[in-house]
């Protein structure tokens, strides 16, 4: 079998990698736009990466391939480096907590596309609306798992509905932050999230031999 041919230095299969990371770049721009989803078509993403319709077909069947393939990597990479920071924060319970939330906070503020993309109120297709709805039990999972680990304790209901609780009414907030509905700066709005995750935690926890957090 032939091996993939290359051009100026470069293989095919790293070529066509290099097309679909533009793409989805570009797909990241669009979905985060004023327009959002609507702005979304092949022409746009084309225009908008500088690569021809063939190579959008290479990649993706249709539009709303690429815009769950957009919000899927998003969401990857913050539930990446968010458990990260908190396995690399010291084993406490609040500083994990608060390494998980700032962690979060720093990657819509970085990257102001992404909170746009997870936390925008503007409709969204059905297929992207219930991708949503799964981010959010992923997250869920991700804290009632940490917490879990901690604590050295099994899950019961007052853990899990502490978890929908939170996760909740964190993209709430991180909502109404991101449309300037509460004025406050990053570091103070990680602080008291912080406060809040603790304080319900060691509720939900008194009974189980813990105190709080992540």
């Amino acid at each position: 079998m032939k091996s993939p041919r290359a051009y100026g230095g470069v293989q095919e299969n790293e070529r066509r990698a290099r097309r679909r990371a533009r793409l989805i770049e570009a797909g990241l721009d669009l979905l985060a736009s004023e327009q959002g989803e609507a702005g979304l078509t092949v022409r746009s993403v084309c225009a908008r990466s500088g690569l021809a319709a063939r190579y959008f077909y290479e990649s993706f069947a249709d539009r709303g391939e690429l815009a769950l393939t957009v919000y899927d990597q998003v969401v990857a990479e913050i539930a990446t480096t968010t458990a990260a920071a908190v396995a690399a924060s010291p084993r406490d319970a609040r500083a994990r907590t608060r390494a998980g939330l700032d962690n979060i906070v720093r990657a819509v503020v970085d990257d102001p596309r992404r909170g746009r993309l997870l936390f925008s109120t503007a409709f969204l297709s059905e297929p992207l609306a219930r991708r949503r709805l799964e981010s959010a039990q992923l997250f869920c999972g991700l804290l009632a798992g940490h917490t879990k680990d901690f604590f050295g304790i099994p899950g019961d209901t007052r853990l899990d509905l502490a978890t929908q609780f939170l996760v909740g009414g964190l993209a709430q907030a991180l909502t109404a932050w991101l449309h300037g509905h509460v004025e406050i700066d990053s570091d103070a709005l990680v602080d008291h999230c912080t406060d809040m995750f603790v304080a319900l935690m060691s509720r939900a926890l008194q009974d189980g031999g813990g105190s709080a957090g992540v």
